[in-house]
């Protein structure tokens, strides 16, 4: 029995032998919610493992030492305790480190998702200048801008006095009255960075003789910072004040030669361009032509011109060749510089006959094809033919004194000279007239005038086109008065000649003389008063609103020796 019980002893001891004096716990911290597992799971990081040591049974050695003072129990005991709390607070250190470690790996992940939301918010974005509004992607790309303008004009004549006028349909004075130059929307950005376009329609086209329709229409590879090509509807490459846009013009309308010789047969035609510009020189060039029907303003704003339905008929629409050279050889900045330009351009012109030999259309405003021209005195209220040469084709195939225009020739000397707030700026304008019944015919016109800004301002220069570009007052307008915007004052010359041989279009000459405030860069007011010094329509074909040989609203032969003065106003607002 004894030695039975002897050998549950061993038997019970012998697991004892085995016993670690140390055990180790694996510690996990959640990185959200900062709380110690002893268990892994989702969202836990293992910052270690904690390792318990035993004591061993020696304090019973410990206990059969002398007794000690309560002093030096005290000291006794934290020496003895001492290993298991630096072990504790190393382990807490540890823990304080792995706490501080995610909490910055978890800001440093928000950090990233908020970065990465960010781009794709910056991917694409939105801003708004004095170009309009506009929203181009990150990366430079894609670009599209939204962009118009509003231009609500007047005129009062008070003086108003032409000699009776031929036909029952034909008043004796010009109206007084209101409308809307023009009011543009249009579109226009970019693509894959040097791709360009520009869509822009005209609202209020359809105002006096001018058709309603596209203006630009064109797409635009930018092969590098200064050369460009381009497809579409486009303004063509002649004249200086022509190539500025109307929004920047010295005077409410354009001179009589512009208007009469550029403008009105219709700049805006369709075809392929080249323009080549730095900051002191600019070429462009264009081969266009008349686009078939009337989808766009190409074809309908020439009705005026006597070229009204020249494509509803049998016969090819017209094309010309066309181009312009400018730049600033003297130049000190951008507010002191001497610009000059020349230009030149052939146009072919489309008449239409009928298989007995007679002209398409004869008898209608316009005719069969052919071309006039006209000007009116520097107002577009009422756009009244002041001269007109009448359609210059007329007469049937077998009429031995038919007259037929074949093309027209067009050449232009230009100069510009700003010095500081003062500007001064001329053009020259010829159109040689070819044809049946044509030897050396010309019309010509020029115009000069001068500028003065009060408040200090320079005409600004816009390099790809070579002409005017957007002023920028000092200090806009602003209610406190603490600015006042721009001021302008301008006072010019304005000529026109469309008598030679055989053609009697008559002449005129007037003064003009303005005054433009600028609140804000798209904010412009103008008031002009126009003087006709002479109005010469002796010979002139006689025409009434519904007369053949002067196109349409011709007044022509009513005007000879007329005085007439006008006040114009004109706001622009442009965005």
């Amino acid at each position: 029995m004894q030695s039975f019980r002897f050998f549950l002893a061993i038997i019970a001891a012998i697991p004892l032998c085995f016993i670690p004096n140390a055990y180790a716990l694996d510690l996990y911290v959640d990185t959200k919610t900062k709380q110690i597992f002893a268990e892994p799971g989702p969202g836990r990081v293992h910052m270690g493992s904690y390792v318990k040591e035993e004591k061993s049974s020696t304090s019973s050695k410990t206990a059969a030492k002398p007794s000690l003072s309560p002093k030096g129990a005290e000291s006794s005991a934290t020496q003895s305790d001492s290993p298991a709390i630096e072990g504790d607070k190393a382990a807490n250190d540890r823990l304080a480190r792995i706490r501080e470690k995610a909490e910055k790996e978890q800001l440093k992940n928000n950090v990233s998702v908020l970065e990465e939301r960010m781009k794709e918010v910056e991917k694409i974005h939105g801003t708004f200048d004095d170009r309009g509004l506009h929203w181009a992607t990150k990366d430079g790309n894609f670009s599209i801008a939204l962009n118009g303008r509003i231009q609500p004009a007047s005129q009062y004549n008070f003086i108003n006095d032409p000699d009776p006028a031929f036909g029952s349909n034909t008043a004796n004075e010009l109206n007084s009255g209101m409308n809307i130059r023009r009011a543009r929307l249009g579109v226009e950005g970019t693509f894959f960075k040097i791709w360009d376009y520009k869509f822009e329609y005209d609202f209020s086209r359809g105002n006096g003789s001018v058709g309603a329709g596209i203006t630009d229409a064109f797409v635009r590879l930018n092969h590098t910072d200064a050369l460009s090509y381009k497809v579409g509807s486009f303004k063509e490459p002649f004249s200086l004040e022509e190539a500025a846009s109307n929004r920047y013009l010295t005077f409410i309308e354009r001179h009589m030669s512009v208007n009469s010789f550029v403008d009105n047969p219709n700049t805006y035609k369709t075809g392929i361009g080249l323009n080549y510009a730095v900051k002191r020189w600019q070429t462009g060039l264009a081969f266009q032509t008349e686009p078939i029907g009337s989808w766009s303003s190409a074809s309908t704003s020439v009705n005026a011109n006597g070229n009204q339905n020249r494509n509803n008929g049998s016969g090819d629409s017209g094309w010309q060749g066309i181009g312009r050279i400018s730049g600033r050889p003297w130049m000190i900045d951008d507010t002191k510089f001497m610009h000059v330009g020349i230009s030149a351009g052939h146009t072919d012109v489309n008449t239409q006959y009928r298989a007995d030999g007679t002209m398409v259309g004869e008898g209608q405003i316009g005719g069969g094809g052919g071309m006039s021209f006209f000007a009116f005195p520097g107002t577009n209220v009422d756009r009244t033919n002041i001269l007109n040469t009448g359609n210059l084709s007329n007469g049937a195939l077998n009429d031995p004194n038919r007259r037929q225009v074949s093309s027209y020739d067009r050449y232009g000397a230009e100069g510009w000279f700003v010095y500081g707030p003062f500007s001064a700026q001329g053009e020259f304008l010829r159109t040689n007239i070819n044809g049946v019944g044509y030897d050396g015919e010309h019309l010509t016109g020029y115009y000069g005038y001068v500028s003065y800004f009060l408040t200090g301002e320079s005409r600004a220069y816009h390099v790809r086109n070579g002409a005017a570009n957007r002023i920028k007052p000092h200090r806009p307008f602003q209610l406190n008065g603490t600015g006042w915007g721009a001021w302008e004052i301008a006072a010019g010359y304005d000529y026109i000649d469309m008598n030679s041989g055989v053609i009697k279009g008559g002449r005129a000459d007037m003064l003009r003389f303005g005054l433009n405030w600028y609140p804000h860069s798209n904010v412009k007011f103008q008031a002009n008063v126009v003087h006709m010094l002479d109005i010469n329509t002796a010979r002139t074909p006689i025409t009434n609103t519904e007369g053949y040989s002067g196109g349409a609203r011709a007044r022509t032969n009513g005007w000879n020796n007329a005085d007439f003065s006008a006040f114009l106003t004109q706001w622009t607002i442009d965005f």
